[in-house]
């Protein structure tokens, strides 16, 4: 199953999607976010995460861009025991450096 949420902005910015696909296996579903996570992306994330149950992980593979509301949305995913597979470098240190922050 896949979900594309598509930018409120205005501009060029607006063809800019995140797609969201949900993979189970046996009884652990993981959530594959692919593109650019913005803030008017939380909202929604949240929600598939509650609605995944206990055992999810969020792959971050094919992530190109964070802005700072997802960073900490993921600090908090991560503060909640959530898994962020494959993250690339940058995005997991600033991670690092908000849950340090935050703290």
């Amino acid at each position: 199953m896949a979900s594309v949420l598509h930018s409120r902005e205005g501009g060029a910015a607006a063809n800019v999607t995140l797609k969201i696909e949900t993979h189970h296996r046996g009884g652990a579903t993981v959530l594959r976010l692919i593109g650019r996570i913005r803030a008017h992306h939380v909202d929604e994330l949240d929600r598939l995460l509650t609605r995944s149950g206990k055992d999810v992980a969020l792959d971050l593979e094919e992530v190109t861009l964070v802005d700072i509301d997802a960073v900490k949305f993921l600090a908090t995913c991560t503060a909640r025991g959530i898994p962020l597979r494959n993250c690339l470098a940058y995005i997991a240190d600033w991670i690092a450096k908000e849950r340090e922050h935050s703290a």
